[in-house]
C-alpha cells in the first residue's frame, strides 16, 4: 500500500522496505548472471559437437576409417587378459588374447581389425573375415584379478552427436553409440 502522508510509517518500517528493494534487485541480477553463465557453458560445450570423449561405457560406435580407443584399470597384474568386441546383435566379431597387463590403467585402440594395447600393436593377426565394418559395438574385458576371473569397466571414446542443456542448465552430451551422458561424467576430452 501507498503511504498516507498524513500518517507516514517510521524510519525502521521504511528502512525495512528498501532493504526488501535491494534484495529483489540482487537477486534479479544473480539471476541474469546465472542465465549468462548457462548460456556460456551451452556455447562452449557445443564446441564439443563433432569431436570424441571418453566415458564410462562398454559400447561405441566404429566408423569408417575411424578408431574405438578405450581403456581398464587393472587393480593388480594379469597374466591373462582378453578382449572381446560384440557388433549390435550381439554376435561376437573378435575375441583378442592380450595376455599379460600390469596394474594400473591399461589403453587400448581398436581400428575394426588390429588393436594396440599401451602403444604395441599385439601380435594378433585378424582375418578377412575378422575385419568389422562401420557400426555399433560392444566390448569385454576380462582378466584375472586377485585370483577370479572377472569382467573390467571399460571407458571408451565416443563421438558427441549434440548437447542438451538439461534441468539447472546442466549440460548433456548425446554420444554416438552411448546415448545421452551427463558432462560431469567425461573422463576426458580428446
Amino acid at each position: 500500500n501507498n503511504q498516507n502522508p498524513l500518517s507516514p510509517q517510521d524510519n525502521s518500517e521504511f528502512v525495512a522496505q528498501l532493504a526488501q528493494f535491494s534484495s529483489v534487485e540482487g537477486l534479479e541480477r544473480l539471476n541474469n548472471s546465472f542465465n549468462s553463465f548457462v548460456s556460456n557453458n551451452a556455447l562452449q560445450a557445443s564446441s564439443l559437437v563433432g569431436r570424441s570423449v571418453t566415458v564410462k561405457s562398454d559400447t561405441s560406435m566404429l566408423t569408417k576409417g575411424g578408431i574405438v580407443a578405450g581403456s581398464v584399470d587393472l587393480n593388480y597384474s594379469t597374466t591373462d587378459m582378453k578382449i572381446k568386441i560384440y557388433d549390435e546383435k550381439g554376435s561376437l566379431v573378435q575375441s583378442i588374447p592380450v595376455g599379460e597387463a600390469a596394474q594400473g590403467e591399461m589403453v587400448f585402440r581398436w581400428d575394426g581389425q588390429n588393436i594396440e594395447v599401451n602403444g604395441n600393436l599385439l601380435d594378433w593377426e585378424a582375418s578377412e573375415d575378422d575385419i568389422a565394418s562401420a557400426g555399433k559395438y560392444r566390448f569385454e574385458v576380462t582378466a584375472t584379478q586377485n585370483g577370479k576371473n572377472e569382467a573390467l569397466e571399460t571407458s571408451l571414446s565416443a563421438n558427441v552427436n549434440s548437447v542438451t542443456i538439461g534441468e539447472n542448465g546442466k549440460l548433456i552430451l548425446n554420444l554416438a553409440g552411448v546415448g545421452a551422458v551427463d558432462s560431469d561424467k567425461v573422463k576426458q576430452f580428446n
